[in-house]
């Protein structure tokens, strides 16, 4: 049949509302991620600290099993802000573990195939292309860390009281500050280094090179120079005195009694996810012109 044959109609389905166009990219990213039994036992393995928390949590206020245990409530864990930092710091760390194994094919793969045209030819601008990228990492990790954190923390205020949710609300606002801003670094890093990097390997290598290559050498230069500002070569050691700062404990790593100024580290921070954002600015464009 001729082409001038052809009846062509325009399509009338249901349409995806421009707000939340950018959801489309995550929905079909999750059906691939998830195909791997691997990554969805490490998936439920991070929530394993959770229910150990959970479960701590409980038994502070259940008198039946603390007999049946023949323990007491001193003999247990304290529920403090130092108990919450411990359990935000393992969802983290997990949280960084994924994002090494999802992030690095988030953009490479559209590069490397140039399938970035076949996006952006469509009613879908860069912008809502690279937040939902970045929504495959942000969903995915806010899951695991800050949702069960604030979990934990309504669970223990309903058993405790409110007058213990009082006392403690800052404890909530350390685990939303502390946990955002590992989400936002590590969605950032791993998304600008997947358009950096179009080798899945090497990508993926970069991200857990960028935070653990720089420990060493900042504590290295930190002892040879005696300075604390040594530290701040080393993300690791910032996202930590972050952490530190916000659930309001002294750091271990400092230079003659003296640590690294919280100001500084949010500065370095600034800095980094700006970094990466230039990078995605750059390199995310429907086509690549090489001079």
């Amino acid at each position: 049949m001729a082409v001038y044959e052809h009846t062509y109609q325009p399509y009338t389905g249901k349409l995806t509302p421009d707000r939340s166009r950018f959801l489309i990219i995550p929905r079909y990213a999750y059906q691939d991620v998830f195909k791997s039994r691997i990554f969805a036992g490490l998936f439920v393995i991070c929530f394993v600290p959770v229910l150990i928390q959970a479960i701590l949590i409980y038994l502070h206020h259940n008198t039946n099993a603390l007999a049946i245990m023949n323990a007491n409530v001193a003999e247990l864990i304290p529920i403090n802000g130092m108990f919450f930092r411990v359990f935000a710091g393992l969802q983290e760390w997990l949280a960084f573990i994924l994002t090494v194994i999802v992030g690095p094919a988030l953009i490479s793969r559209d590069l490397s195939n140039n399938a970035l045209p076949l996006y952006l030819c469509r009613p879908f601008s860069r912008v809502e292309y690279v937040v939902g990228k970045m929504s495959v990492i942000v969903i995915l990790l806010s899951v695991i860390t800050w949702i069960p954190g604030l979990l934990m923390f309504i669970f223990q205020s309903f058993l405790e009281g409110a007058a213990w949710c009082g006392q403690n609300l800052w404890i909530a606002g350390a685990i939303l500050v502390s946990n955002w801003a590992w989400i936002v670094i590590l969605t950032l890093l791993s998304t600008s280094l997947s358009a950096l990097i179009k080798w899945r390997l090497a990508a993926g290598g970069a991200i857990f090179a960028f935070f653990t290559i720089p420990v060493p050498i900042s504590l290295m230069i930190a002892g040879l120079f005696n300075t604390r500002w040594g530290f701040l070569l080393s993300p690791s050691f910032i996202m930590q005195r972050i952490t530190e700062a916000v659930f309001r404990h002294e750091t271990v790593f400092s230079i003659r009694g003296r640590a690294v100024p919280t100001g500084a580290a949010w500065v370095v921070f600034v800095l980094i996810c700006a970094m990466c954002l230039l990078i995605l600015t750059r390199k995310v464009r429907a086509y690549e012109v090489i001079r």
